[in-house]
């Protein structure tokens, strides 16, 4: 199975480390990694290091979307992006010593019609009963909130398999759509019910259900240091969080959604795929910036990973 990551809000990540940051006054950087982002592009990322094939597409504009592709090229990841005429945004992440991370994100280029419309029949031609579609991150400017919506209409006819990972309006009008996958947290999950959040998993579940009930295939939860809730028709169960020494959060729901993209495409079952995403997700909080972790050490931290029937 093909898998297809939609990234049509890319930046390039640049991750600035330092002692400190004391604001208003002159901060002097210990590191500067840069690295391609978004939250699709990570993901593809992660598939590539768990050694699966993969095509990245969206938008990317001026020398920042040209640096993105060169970091692709880099990695052996294919692409196929449109191009347009705003430039990509550039992201930054400040990262002290204490592994406070501040981020620091812009809004993100104009899209205009015409380049959504050729995005849109680049999805198309793409999609058929042996692609996976996966749609993530934020919306830049120009894109109306359904356009997830659209994507994922426009993909389903085909019997291709679209994976959600988004938030806000743009969450909720592509929920509707029925995915195959979605990766809210738990605070996201409240919001779409207008509930408030708690920490009760067992209403976490019957959310969840209620989701499915509408069309969704699969849903995992993440839910930070507690770990991730892992919901099919068939089964639920919490896997909790693995002890890492932890660099950066960055990335890591990106990487989760990738292991759960790979294991998918390689026909794993939802035990095996939930514990490589664990592992993923866990991998992905050692390392700085937004590089996903090696195959070596999410096949260690996989054994790790324990799971609880709810």
């Amino acid at each position: 199975m093909r898998i297809v990551t939609v990234t049509l809000n890319p930046a390039l990540d640049k991750t600035v480390v330092l002692d400190e940051l004391r604001p208003g006054e002159l901060n002097r950087l210990r590191d500067v990694v840069i690295d391609a982002g978004g939250k699709g592009i990570n993901v593809s990322k992660m598939i590539a290091a768990l050694g699966g094939d993969t095509l990245a597409t969206g938008f990317v504009g001026g020398g920042t979307g040209e640096e993105i592709v060169r970091a692709l090229d880099g990695m052996a990841i294919r692409h196929n992006f449109i191009r347009i005429a705003a430039p990509t945004r550039t992201n930054t992440k400040v990262l002290d010593r204490g592994s406070r991370l501040t981020e620091l994100n812009e809004p993100g280029p104009t899209v205009g019609p015409d380049e959504f419309a050729a995005l849109a029949a680049m999805v198309k031609a793409e999609a058929g009963a042996d692609a996976l579609f996966v749609f993530s991150g934020s919306l830049p400017n120009g894109i109306g909130p359904d356009s997830y919506r659209k994507l994922l209409d426009m993909a389903r006819p085909t019997g291709a398999l679209s994976f959600l990972d988004a938030d806000g309006d743009a969450f909720r009008q592509a929920v509707e759509a029925g995915p195959a996958f979605i990766k809210p947290n738990r605070f996201e999950l409240f919001q779409y019910f207008g509930r408030e959040e708690t920490d009760d998993v067992r209403e976490v579940v019957a959310l969840c259900r209620q989701l499915l009930d509408r069309g969704v295939g699969r849903i995992a939860v993440s839910m930070g240091a507690d770990g991730a809730l892992f919901v099919s028709p068939d089964e639920a169960f919490l896997c909790p969080g693995l002890r890492v020494t932890a660099h950066s959060s960055v990335g890591a729901g990106d990487s989760m959604v990738g292991a759960i993209a790979y294991g998918t495409a390689e026909g794993m079952s939802w035990r095996d795929t939930a514990r490589l995403a664990m592992a993923t997700s866990a991998g992905a909080v050692t390392t700085v910036g937004t590089k996903p972790p090696s195959r070596a050490l999410v096949n260690e931290l996989a054994g790790r990973v324990t799971f609880t029937e709810v």
